[in-house]
């Protein structure tokens, strides 16, 4: 729980960016009855105040988002590698500036973090066979088109459990559907989490 409530934290203070966003972002007290749960006491995530525009789709989406990206069967550390690395290569601004503080926040090092983000070599930072792995698994995904490559394939099947391999895939592939989302949208970034970043050296 404690990564759940940190990527919210995160997504939910007041945003600023050097555009205005695509669409408007819906405040709550401007917000439909029916979508008025999903806004805390604080100003709302872009995402939330922006999919507010379709309280349908809000009902539906804020869940699935919340299960695909929390953690599960994968820790928090295994989630933001796919959502960071993920976002990196899709190159969506919001997901990683978001994504690079909440991945401090999970424990990942500095070092680390600059390697997902596509600064780092990956052998600057990531050993353990299992991580590397992943991150092969989540390059393939991402950035991939048709089939995983059958090798891979079978090395991701033998260091993953079939449901872990089952969420990894998912968390990247929910991961793609926001990163097109809030980059099209020109979704603003908190002015707090760029102001956290500049003091992380970011």
């Amino acid at each position: 729980m404690k990564h759940r409530r940190s990527v919210e934290q995160h997504a939910n203070e007041d945003a600023v960016s050097t555009a205005a966003p695509l669409v408007e972002l819906v405040m709550r007290d401007q917000a439909p009855l029916l979508a008025r749960r999903f806004f805390g006491d604080g100003p709302p995530s872009p995402i939330t105040a922006s999919l507010a525009q379709v309280p349908e789709l809000l009902e539906v989406a804020l869940p699935f988002i919340g299960a695909a990206l929390g953690p599960g069967a994968l820790d928090a550390r295994a989630k933001e590698l796919a959502i960071l690395r993920t976002s990196a290569l899709l190159e969506c601004r919001y997901c990683v500036q978001t994504h690079t503080a909440v991945a401090l926040d999970c424990g990942l090092s500095a070092e680390e973090v600059r390697v997902l983000r596509g600064e780092l070599e990956l052998d600057a930072a990531f050993t353990a066979e299992r991580e590397r792995t992943m991150l092969a698994w989540i390059d393939a995904v991402a950035a991939g088109r048709g089939t995983v490559d059958p090798g891979l394939q079978s090395r991701a099947a033998e260091a993953l459990a079939d449901h872990e391999l089952v969420e990894l895939t998912l968390t990247v592939t929910a991961t793609l559907m926001l990163n097109r989302y809030c980059t099209a949208l020109d979704l603003p970034v908190s002015a707090a989490t760029l102001a956290r970043l500049t003091e992380e050296g970011f």
